[in-house]
């Protein structure tokens, strides 16, 4: 019996665990890689013998041990020359660059066009092998401070036909907030934005925090990524920091949050400075 204990506190994590802090448990080691190239992370290992068995989301296994999730905008180079609105791609990527999941919006020309920003659309995210691990629909919803009773929201279906969370957006008069929110539309978590989130010469932090605010669990931040490319593209990057053991519907729903915050305050090129 005492064995046993001892295994099971040894697969625990710590408590005190930081956003951005490696696993000093993580027993899986992946080959360090040049995050300019294009690198598929490899399919996730069997869980070690001594580490307690854990239900995860089938799909969601490289999401398991992720402290640090890096989202990056593919430039549409149609959009650019044409000056249209077309349907975001986007890259999920692991600290490493490596390349964990591919996002494709779903969306119709006339929503594009007319809806903009606020347009409904689905989000289709793919692992490297091109099963569907996750879809994240978007509905046409207000985004304005004088309409409360119609805010912006999110589902997130892990697998697909699954609704595991929701990101629902509260109103507020100076800050922009959001909820994360499970299955049932209980709230687990809060967003906090920043007041302006034009990101003037640097990053955008949006801090994930407990329900009472008094625990910061993690960031969502848009990157600065220059003078020349927020200017003449829209393409965005963006790094989620989690505790590595935050559970990974958890995350899902952040990644969605993260696709929507890139509508609602990023998607025009100017929208960077």
């Amino acid at each position: 019996m005492a064995s046993k204990d001892t295994q099971n506190q040894k697969g625990r994590r710590l408590p005190h665990f930081l956003p951005g802090t490696p696993d000093p448990d993580q027993s899986c080691v992946i080959s360090s890689s040049n995050a300019g190239n294009q690198v598929w992370q490899p399919g996730p290992r069997p869980p070690s013998s001594f580490l307690p068995t854990v239900s995860v989301v089938p799909g969601l296994e490289y999401l398991n041990q992720l402290d640090l999730i890096i989202i990056h905008q593919q430039v549409e180079l149609l959009g650019m020359i044409l000056g249209t609105e077309t349907s975001n791609k986007y890259e999920i990527k692991n600290g490493l660059g490596q390349r964990i999941y591919f996002a494709v919006e779903e969306s119709i020309c006339f929503n594009r066009t007319f809806c903009s920003t606020l347009r409904s659309c689905t989000l289709k995210i793919t692992d490297n092998s091109g099963r569907e691990v996750i879809t994240v629909n978007r509905p046409l919803r207000c985004n304005s401070c004088w309409c409360p009773c119609y805010l912006q929201e999110l589902e997130i279906q892990a697998p697909p036909g699954t609704t595991v969370a929701y990101v629902a957006q509260k109103w507020d008069p100076f800050q922009p907030k959001f909820t994360i929110q499970n299955a049932d539309k209980e709230d687990i978590l809060k967003i906090v934005g920043p007041c302006a989130t034009c990101g003037c010469f640097g990053d955008v932090d949006f801090e994930v925090k407990t329900m009472n605010e008094k625990l910061t669990v993690g960031k969502i931040s848009k990157y600065w990524s220059g003078f020349v490319n927020n200017v003449f593209t829209n393409a965005d990057n963006f790094g989620i920091h989690v505790p590595a053991d935050l559970d990974v519907t958890v995350k899902a729903a952040m990644i969605g949050a993260c696709f929507l915050f890139d509508f609602m305050f990023f998607e025009h090129s100017l929208a960077g400075l």
